[in-house]
């Protein structure tokens, strides 16, 4: 009940008493006021000084795999907390692993961890709890709620906390054998039968100078010594760069929906193909006309040798939705000038379309290695100079009927 509520209660208790001679109604509400007061004070106070820290072991991880996380509750003042109810919002794709700690939320795909304390008066206490990445997406955690009041129940208090922080949980990764990849030539790019580039960065050693080479590449200790021109030689590498080209369309007309189920195949093969490609020393892209959560744009990373570049891709795919705001085509098109010359294509599709064909035989004429990946149940059309793979995805008509 409000304290105006309190207030008038009171002062109507003492009137009554003094009017009809009733000393005890007027003790009876001086103490109820004093009780009343000392809950009010307690009320303000409660959730002052009292911290919230919350720590996760593992961020990032893939479907099956399990976490824990730490949280940290303070009282650093003398007034203890009788109690104290904390709900902090959770994703129910990396649920506890203890059940009975989530309490359902009204948000979608949320829930809350809840939590009882109390607390004396400079006193911390920690819980830890495992949970489980179970599905694919990248989940923000918090707010969470702090609740508390006086020793009395009469009134109570409540807090909002935003600490930035989120899980992430990969693409489940599929046998690599499942893709049905050429053996001899897995990715579409041979080996080059001669040197494309050299570092500079790596010197192998000396050779004689050659009418057009670099003045820069003159090895002039060397020059001194034998008295004739010495270039410099470098060691030589060979550019293998990919870019992953995801059609996030499930279905050949927007108003027909979403199928989930392919989707998550799609960005599973995907992110399959990716993790071998880098343990296979790639330079790694991706590109997708689908929206990122809170997006609203397709968009394209580009191909890197970074140490994190496997965890950035792997994560962009985890907050791919199905959402698009242009055609696969036009976008795989529009994006074409950005992806480096040489570079392998792989298109990863539900179906090719004959407007997909079309691009891809555009696409042709600057890429001398693209491979389609289709999941439709028949078998892509042949175009000429590209490499097809079929591998059809029987989706059951409860689990469309569902989408």
């Amino acid at each position: 009940m409000p304290i105006d509520r309190w207030i008038a209660l009171l002062v109507l208790f003492i009137i009554a008493g003094a009017f009809f001679g009733l000393p005890e109604l007027v003790a009876f509400a001086t103490t109820l006021g004093v009780i009343v007061g000392l809950a009010r004070l307690w009320q303000r106070h409660a959730l002052r000084q009292v911290s919230y820290q919350r720590r996760i072991s593992y961020r990032r991880g893939f479907p099956g795999e399990s976490s824990e996380a730490q949280i940290d509750v303070a009282n650093h003042k003398r007034l203890p907390v009788i109690w104290m109810r904390t709900s902090d919002s959770w994703p129910t794709g990396a649920p506890p692993q203890d059940a009975t700690l989530m309490a359902p939320s009204h948000l979608p795909e949320r829930g809350w961890v809840v939590n009882q304390y109390s607390l004396r008066w400079q006193q911390r206490v920690t819980r830890r709890f495992p949970f489980q990445f179970e599905q694919r997406g990248v989940y923000p955690l918090g707010p969470v709620k702090l609740e508390s009041g006086d020793p009395f129940g009469l009134f109570e208090t409540e807090r909002e906390e935003e600490q930035s922080d989120r899980l992430v949980v990969f693409p489940q990764l599929l046998p690599l054998k499942t893709l049905r990849l050429n053996a001899d030539d897995p990715f579409g790019d041979r080996g080059a039968r001669r040197r494309l580039f050299e570092d500079p960065t790596q010197p192998m050693g000396v050779r004689d100078y050659q009418p057009g080479d670099d003045f820069r590449r003159i090895h002039w200790p060397a020059t001194a010594r034998t008295g004739a021109l010495q270039a410099r030689v470098f060691q030589p590498v060979t550019a293998r760069v990919m870019v992953v080209c995801v059609n996030v369309a499930t279905t050949h007309h927007i108003w027909e929906g979403v199928v989930p189920p392919m989707l998550e195949q799609l960005i599973s093969v995907s992110a399959t193909m990716i993790y071998h490609a880098v343990q296979d020393s790639y330079s790694v892209g991706l590109l997708s006309n689908g929206n990122l959560k809170r997006a609203d744009q397709p968009f394209l990373v580009s191909p890197g040798r970074a140490a994190s570049q496997l965890g950035t891709l792997l994560e962009t795919l985890a907050g791919l939705t199905a959402y698009t705001t242009i055609p696969f085509e036009n976008y795989l098109l529009r994006a074409a000038p950005r992806i480096p010359l040489g570079a392998t294509l792989m298109v990863v599709t539900a179906f090719v379309t004959p407007t997909l064909a079309e691009t891809l035989v555009q696409l042709k004429r600057y890429r001398a290695h693209t491979t389609v990946i289709s999941l439709d149940e028949e078998a892509p059309p042949q175009i000429p100079g590209v490499q097809s793979i079929h591998m059809p995805f029987v989706v059951k008509d409860e689990e469309h009927a569902a989408s």
